[in-house]
């Protein structure tokens, strides 16, 4: 199948903004590649030190012959989906022994819970946490000893974190090895609906604290399709998985043999090896479309709108806003995963998954389907399913039909023609918007504004009855400069009540919606920020603004001649639950439409 246009004049002028850094990016990798194993260079006393307490692997790693694979881990207990990797480096060292090569743990990174810190103080570290996450594997690999690396992580800025030092360390491969999602609990539309009544008075606490640990009730990652999720099928549809490996439970035969595989290919793939696949070959421009793409069938995660342009910049890729619009013009919503339906991810990868969309999709040539991938060449090779057989992965050609045409649909007769993300441009600046949980009548909203600093604020008015006509709620202060531009969640449920009795609302921010927005309209991420000089600063209670979703368009439709920026007082952005040690982050990050990034 020919290539979309679309997708072939974007590839085309992605490549071309990127030519500068990118070449400047290879011929470093390649040159760090062209020094051969990296443990070849170190004297003897730096390896005794790195393998003084390896034990049986100690012979092995002081003769050099044997691959050695560093395991970088955002494991922790605290996190769902990430409690299942306690027992990960036991694993993936047997595994690496068998194989013929060794396993290390490298270093391990911080993985927080926007699940916990939703609507916290410590919500604020959030997105700051995915560079920290990247500056911390960086610390880990730097010993220079390993042949190649694993990536154990899965959640919201983890992966991202993960990716943008593996690119950075993209002389060496790189492997990520998931969990998985918990199976499932409480169905998410029971989950939502009672955090609805909660807000509107009509519930307790007790009735809340039981849908909500009904709901996540076990280990792997939340079974909406929120940021975690849309994590892993990025790293699928990009090449960085085993084909299959997302949407396996934890604590399966198959998830344990498909983490087995995942160091085998490791060890198989370094340059000490006849198929070496530095991931800097692997995440290309082609890659990064691909996921663009994904993002768009699946009705992903707005978050990654933020991450996915830091990741590639690591990479030297430069990705713009205009891209993902107009990918998501040309790409077909195929899948209805709450919050954009009703089934969770296990009931979507039971209908066919990430290896049904990805055959669709190539078979529509919306996919570049000649990438390098940790697995081989070429993207067909995504399209297969994982078995079980004798205890180890076999593969067999996936499915190419769906199994569910209520949760996933082939490219030719999808959900939505589009993939339902928009770029929004007008005199507030540059956002984006994610429509396809939004219907159709509210993709434009005008109406008068009201303006808010925080969040709390929001729901304090809600609670006093204060929004009795249509409104667009605009909620400032909240980008990376002003307070590390946490995602306003808890804005979801007080805003579906108010739409739910008949008004039109939509939300303006500089800050995050989580990755689970649904079914209100919010222009987000909208740059210049507020403390940035933005626009937004300007905006009174009262003023009339339009947000129309269709046109691409975010207008305040009043005159803002002769204002000056409105006043905030973030003084209490900078102490209490860790933020001064982030003070050099908020001075030094990017604008939302860049990525909001600091180390890239």
């Amino acid at each position: 199948m020919a290539l979309n246009r679309t997708l072939e004049a974007v590839t085309d002028r992605i490549r071309a903004r990127s030519e500068g850094p990118r070449r400047i990016y290879l011929d470093r990798m390649n040159a760090a590649a062209a020094e051969g194993p990296r443990r070849a260079h170190l004297t003897c006393g730096n390896q005794a030190h790195a393998y003084a307490a390896t034990g049986e692997d100690k012979d092995a790693l002081a003769t050099g012959r044997a691959p050695n694979i560093g395991i970088i881990t955002a494991y922790n207990d605290m996190l769902s989906a990430h409690q299942p990797f306690e027992t990960y480096p036991a694993l993936i060292r047997e595994a690496a022994r068998a194989a013929g090569a060794t396993a290390q743990v490298a270093g391990g990174v911080p993985a927080m819970c926007d699940g916990v810190t939703q609507g916290q103080t410590g919500m604020e570290l959030s997105l700051f946490s995915r560079d920290v996450i990247a500056l911390s594997a960086a610390v880990g690999l730097s010993h220079n000893v390993f042949d190649a690396s694993v990536y154990l992580g899965v959640c919201d800025k983890i992966v991202p974190g993960l990716v943008m030092a593996a690119a950075t360390f993209g002389y060496i491969p790189a492997v990520f090895l998931p969990a998985g999602p918990m199976t499932s609990g409480l169905p998410n539309d029971e989950k939502a609906r009672v955090r609805q009544q909660f807000a509107s008075g009509e519930v307790g606490r007790d009735a809340l604290m039981a849908a909500e640990m009904a709901s996540y009730h076990g280990p792997g990652t939340c079974t909406f399709y929120g940021t975690a999720n849309s994590n892993q099928m990025l790293m699928e549809f990009m090449g960085l998985h085993l084909p299959g490996a997302s949407f396996v439970n934890p604590n399966t035969p198959l998830r344990d043999a498909l983490t087995v595989a995942g160091t085998e290919r490791a060890a198989q793939i370094t340059a000490l090896g006849n198929e070496f696949t530095p991931t800097s070959d692997v995440l290309d421009e082609r890659a990064f479309v691909n996921g663009m793409v994904g993002l768009m069938a699946t009705g992903g995660s707005t978050n990654l709108v933020l991450h996915l342009p830091a990741m590639a910049r690591a990479a030297g890729v430069i990705l713009d806003l205009e891209d993902f619009a107009e990918l998501s013009a040309v790409t077909p919503l195929m899948a209805k995963v709450y919050p954009n339906g009703l089934a969770d991810v296990n009931h979507f990868h039971a209908a066919g998954g990430l290896g049904y969309m990805i055959g669709e999709l190539l078979n529509a040539g919306l996919l570049h389907p000649d990438t390098r991938t940790v697995a081989g060449e070429g993207l067909e090779l995504y399209t297969q399913e994982p078995k079980l057989a004798e205890g180890r992965v076999t593969y067999a050609p996936g499915t190419r039909e769906t199994l569910n045409d209520k949760i996933l649909r082939p490219a030719s007769d999808p959900f939505q023609k589009t993939g339902g993300l928009r770029q929004l441009s007008g005199n507030i600046g540059r956002a984006v918007i994610k429509t396809s949980a939004v219907a159709p009548e509210r993709h434009v909203i005008e109406a008068k504004a009201r303006v808010f600093h925080d969040q709390e604020s929001v729901k304090t008015a809600f609670r006093n009855d204060e929004f009795k006509d249509d409104t667009i709620v605009i909620v400032r202060y909240q980008g990376p400069k002003s307070n590390g531009m946490p995602e306003l969640h808890n804005l979801t449920p007080t805003l579906a009540v108010l739409q739910d009795r008949g008004l039109k609302v939509a939300l303006v921010t500089d800050g995050r919606m989580s990755g689970a927005s649904g079914k209100v309209p919010a222009a987000i991420h909208v740059t210049p920020e507020a403390a940035d000089g933005g626009t937004i600063a300007l905006v009174q209670d009262g003023d009339l603004v339009r947000l129309d979703a269709t046109a691409g368009t975010l207008e305040v439709l009043t005159s803002l001649e002769g204002r000056e920026p409105a006043p905030a007082d973030l003084s209490g952005n900078g102490n209490g639950v860790g933020r001064e040690l982030f003070e050099v982050f908020r001075q030094n990050v990017g604008g939302g439409a860049y990525g909001a990034a600091v180390v890239v």
